[in-house]
């Protein structure tokens, strides 16, 4: 085989080798933080702070899984840097540590 042909499987190989190493991750509820949730409302709406009269900033859709840091404030867990969303709306993913 030509060293092109072997260059082009080798890269094959490894972005197979990267798939499955993490979808196996995401299958097991792995995070980031330790904590990942799922959305249990139609719409989930994401605020700039811990406060239901806070500005909106994004919205998840039922079902949508992300990233959560462990813990809840005022009823509102943080996703990101100003980024709250209500802890009510949303459910732990099994084996997440929430």
């Amino acid at each position: 085989m030509s060293k092109k042909t072997l260059l082009i499987l080798g890269a094959l190989v490894l972005v197979v080798i990267v798939y499955a190493m993490n979808t196996g991750k995401q299958a097991s509820g792995a995070s980031a933080t330790g904590c990942k949730v799922t959305v249990t409302a139609d719409v989930l709406n994401a605020r700039e702070a811990a406060d239901g009269n806070a500005k909106i900033v994004g919205k998840y859709l039922r079902d949508a899984q992300f990233d959560a840091l462990p813990g809840v404030q005022n009823g509102f867990r943080k996703v990101a840097d100003d980024k709250w969303v209500a802890a009510e709306y949303t459910q732990p993913v099994a084996g997440s540590a929430c």
